[in-house]
């Protein structure tokens, strides 16, 4: 049976983002990358903890490891967002769609991209 894939917390996120922009970094490359200020030993941690967690895989064959994000940024997304419709939406995934079409606006760029997604799965019901 497959392993479900780990929820990230906030900061895990904000250091995946880190790993997924700029791909395989030390943990300093990590810290500097940051938007906000996090001491190196605070993310060391964090970064020890992702890789207990099997959200990031370590090159330990030098003296400074090197951690590259195990989950890809397309597996997060889906992760969180079925987490969010499970969670916040009852399950319901137009409930969500609606919630953030409403929310904020959308470009004509952007809508066009969702009509044409929404074409795509209304033609491989029929």
């Amino acid at each position: 049976m497959k392993k479900p894939l780990p929820k990230p917390t906030e900061s895990e996120l904000e250091i995946l983002v880190v790993l997924w922009n700029k791909g395989p970094s030390t943990v300093r490359q990590v810290c500097e990358a940051l938007t906000r200020e996090a001491g190196y030993t605070t993310i060391l941690k964090l970064m020890q903890i992702m890789f207990e967690k099997d959200l990031v895989t370590r090159d330990e064959s030098q003296r400074t490891h090197v951690y590259r994000a195990a989950v890809s940024r397309e597996q997060t997304q889906r992760t969180l967002v079925s987490h969010l419709v499970d969670r916040v939406f009852g399950g319901s995934a137009q409930a969500m769609v609606m919630r953030a079409l409403s929310t904020k606006k959308s470009t004509p760029a952007e809508l066009s991209e969702i009509r044409a997604l929404l074409d795509r799965i209304e033609g491989k019901k029929s």
